[in-house]
């Protein structure tokens, strides 16, 4: 995977330290995808709370252990996962993101993820469109 240097911070090994990170909602989400997007399980599940939800169009509140089973694999696939912007908020964030996969597909996803103690409780997803060779996919309404 690629890596923009103005977006990979320094690995995140326990989201209780350092006590700056603790304090920005944003800095805990940035490290999460960062973490999901260099393949790195652990410092992932170590932002993710034991009760962390993840809700998509596909999928209805599920489990930590469950995203991990479903979500977890698909990134082993993508050959660039560029944050394009996080908008914060005291309890949460917005985080806007571009993937490139394998195939050469991109598409564009928007997430709500609330974030409380240092960890990310729940994250709320929002499906963007998608591209082939730089044009436009549309997607089969069901």
């Amino acid at each position: 995977m690629t890596s923009d240097p103005a977006l990979t911070a320094t690995p995140i090994r326990d989201p209780a330290a350092p006590e700056a990170l603790r304090g920005s909602v944003e800095a805990i989400v940035r490290a999460q995808f960062e973490a999901y997007r260099d393949r790195r399980r652990d410092d992932s599940e170590a932002l993710l709370a034991p009760d962390f939800t993840f809700t998509s169009p596909y999928d209805d509140a599920i489990s930590r252990d469950d995203f991990f089973a479903r979500c977890w694999p698909p990134g082993d696939h993508f050959v660039e996962f560029r944050i394009e912007r996080i908008s914060a908020d005291p309890a949460g964030a917005y985080i806007t993101y571009l993937v490139t996969t394998e195939a050469g597909t991109q598409f564009r996803n928007t997430e709500y993820l609330t974030v409380a103690d240092g960890q990310i409780h729940s994250a709320d997803v929002y499906f963007g469109a998608s591209y082939a060779g730089g044009k436009f996919v549309a997607k089969k309404p069901e």
